[in-house]
C-alpha cells in the first residue's frame, strides 16, 4: 500500500481517456501510464492527457521521445516542447526513451559511448542532448 503501482492503458498506453472514464476504484496508490512519440502523437493525445488529469486521474508518462513512434525518423523539437509544456502545466512526470547506443533516432548515445557513463557531449546524439536539456531545465 506504500508503493506506487503504474498501470498501463490500452493501445500502447495511449487510450488514457478510456481509463479516465472507468479507473480502478478504492485505491490511492495507482497511477496510469501514457506513452508518446512527439513526431507522431500530437494534439489529439495531448488533449486526452489534459482531460484525464483535469478529471483527477493520476498519470505518469512512462515512455516518451521526440521522434516518430517507430523510434526513428527526424526529431520534432517543436512537438516535443509542446509535450513538455503540457506535462509541466499539469504536473505530470515523465521518463525519456531510450538510453542506448543503437543506430536509431531514439537511442541517446553513439556506439562508442562506454557503459559506465560520464559521457561527453561528443558521445551524446541529438535526442540525448534534447532529453538532457529538458531534464536539467525542468527537474526542480
Amino acid at each position: 500500500p506504500d508503493n506506487i503501482i503504474l498501470m498501463g492503458c490500452p493501445h500502447w498506453d495511449q487510450d488514457i481517456d478510456l481509463v479516465a472514464k472507468s479507473p480502478i476504484q478504492n485505491v490511492t496508490n495507482v497511477m496510469y501510464t501514457l506513452h508518446f512519440y512527439a513526431a507522431t502523437h500530437k494534439d489529439y493525445l495531448r488533449n486526452k492527457l489534459e482531460t484525464a488529469v483535469k478529471g483527477g486521474l493520476p498519470v505518469f508518462v512512462s515512455e516518451c521521445a521526440g521522434m516518430e513512434a517507430s523510434g526513428d525518423g527526424p526529431l520534432s523539437v517543436e512537438e516535443y516542447q509542446k509535450w513538455i509544456d503540457v506535462m509541466e502545466r499539469n504536473k505530470v512526470s515523465w521518463v525519456n526513451w531510450s538510453l542506448s547506443d543503437k543506430n536509431e533516432t531514439c537511442s541517446m548515445l553513439l556506439p562508442r559511448a562506454k557503459a559506465d557513463g560520464n559521457w561527453t557531449d561528443d558521445l551524446i546524439k541529438p535526442w540525448g542532448k534534447l532529453a538532457k536539456e529538458s531534464l536539467l531545465k525542468y527537474n526542480k
